[in-house]
């Protein structure tokens, strides 16, 4: 009986720890560039402004406008150049307001000047990212 209850414990924990786990573990991990204002028009929203914490999709996400108004959390994990130390650290949420199509896409989240200066130097141009719905 003894040992049954172990199992029992062992098992609350692991299911304790599962919850626990960093969304990260979940996170998809692409490339991020960023545009300059005016963020306006939109290919989700025409000319509505939505503020500056927003982000163009590539076509590994935007899945034929399914990507609009989805929010996504963004975090820089590292260079995608010669940049040194490109990634400050925190992250930013930021809505999907438009299309990166390709060719021509050169990330996989296209974020905007002021969402992409939270997470990065600007001068590093392109950053390796993890990005998570939010």
């Amino acid at each position: 009986m003894r040992a049954l209850g172990v199992v029992i414990l062992g098992f609350i924990m692991l299911i304790i720890a599962i919850c626990l786990m960093p969304e990260a573990a979940n996170a998809a991990q692409g490339t991020a560039i960023y545009y300059d204002p005016p963020y306006i028009p939109s290919a989700c929203y025409g000319r509505q402004n939505l503020g500056v914490m927003v982000a163009g999709a590539s076509d590994q996400i935007w899945g034929n406008r399914a990507a609009c108004g989805k929010n996504y959390r963004v975090t820089c994990i590292g260079g995608a150049n010669l940049a040194p130390h490109p990634c400050k650290s925190g992250n930013v949420v930021v809505k999907i307001v438009d299309h990166c199509p390709s060719p021509g896409c050169n990330g996989t989240i296209n974020l905007s000047r002021d969402a992409f200066s939270k997470i990065a130097d600007l001068k590093a141009g392109k950053v390796k990212i993890e990005y998570t719905p939010a």
